[in-house]
């Protein structure tokens, strides 16, 4: 029943969501150095189990994904693939974020990275019923500088299949001060903005978010369970969470899935969507995300069909592409 749900997916990394095998098959290829070729041994280098102990060990997962995404041709393919996939379980839309400052390493421009992920969504959405744009992640642990470098190659892009900028990489407290020129000239140019916030430091850097660069989605924000000010300022202004949760138990954030705040958010009429954030480092797909919830919470048909529509309203996506999803409910 799940994988017949029409789906949305608004938080996935490209760079989490890389095939096993086509790690495997870029690197002998392109002769990119690896300790091992073998399926076994990549798998349990990329994904994280229950000894993970923090978002910055989680982090480091990323290493290998990014040594194969350095060719227009492979940050293609990945793309390509990534929505292949999430097609055969009925998504039907999907915004997918990236870092271009991790795909320099062989002097492609930051123009050229943005134009392989866009031919790889335009061949997907040309042979699967599926719609995708893109969301530019700048990196916390670089400079406001390279998060507005990013902004402007960006630009001539807006709304051609790139919608919106986010905030990603290890979470540290008051982390938006040093972004609020970006994000400004972000919005000033026409882009939504999302943040990771509330994931592994406090939900404060929620408030932040939202009332400093301008967020309407925050990337997680499970910790403003315990903080009204951000609870509230959350629910009022409807800012969706795009909420993540085998990742967030895999960074320790959450116990367990029983702990999960999700359905306590969406019964308190806080917006809610599921995501997978990554799909190769904490190998889950949607389904499975969605099934766990549905299963520990007993969320009716009724329940998934306004957290869906929902969902839509949060797009980042035009009127005519929102149409379209819900004629899928």
């Amino acid at each position: 029943m799940i994988k017949d749900l029409p789906k949305i997916e608004l938080h996935c990394h490209l760079d989490g969501s890389v095939r096993v095998e086509t790690i495997i098959d870029i690197a002998k290829k392109g002769d990119i150095k690896m300790s091992s070729y073998k399926f076994d041994d990549i798998k349990k280098i990329v994904q994280v189990n229950e000894n993970c102990s923090s978002l910055n060990e989680y982090l480091e997962k990323f290493h290998i994904t990014n040594k194969v995404m350095q060719t227009k041709e492979s940050l293609e393919r990945i793309t390509y693939e990534l929505l292949e996939d999430a097609s055969k379980e009925n998504i039907k839309y999907m915004e997918i974020r990236f870092a271009p400052q991790l795909h320099t390493k062989n002097n492609l421009t930051y123009k050229e990275i943005i134009q392989s992920v866009l031919k790889g969504i335009e061949k997907a959405e040309n042979r699967y019923e599926i719609r995708a744009n893109i969301i530019l992640s700048c990196m916390r642990n670089m400079s406001e500088e390279s998060a507005i470098e990013v902004i402007e190659q960006g630009k001539e892009f807006l709304n051609k299949g790139v919608v919106a900028i986010d905030l990603a990489g290890p979470e540290e407290e008051g982390f938006s001060n040093k972004f609020k020129n970006a994000t400004d000239l972000a919005r000033e140019y026409g882009y939504k903005i999302t943040i990771h916030a509330g994931e592994q430091a406090s939900a404060n850097n929620v408030i932040d978010a939202i009332n400093l660069l301008g967020a309407t989605r925050i990337g997680h924000g499970i910790k403003i369970e315990n903080l009204k000010q951000a609870y509230d300022l959350v629910k009022e202004k409807e800012v969706m969470l795009e909420m993540c949760p085998t990742s967030n138990i895999h960074t320790k954030n959450v116990e367990n899935i029983s702990k999960y705040p999700l359905y306590k958010f969406y019964k308190d009429n806080i917006k809610i969507s599921f995501n997978t954030d990554n799909r190769t480092v904490s190998n889950v797909d949607l389904s499975n995300e969605i099934d766990i919830i549905l299963k520990e919470f007993d969320i009716s048909v009724e329940d998934y069909k306004k957290i869906y529509l929902d969902t839509i309203d949060k797009c980042f996506c035009d009127e005519e592409t929102k149409k379209w999803l819900r004629k899928f409910i």
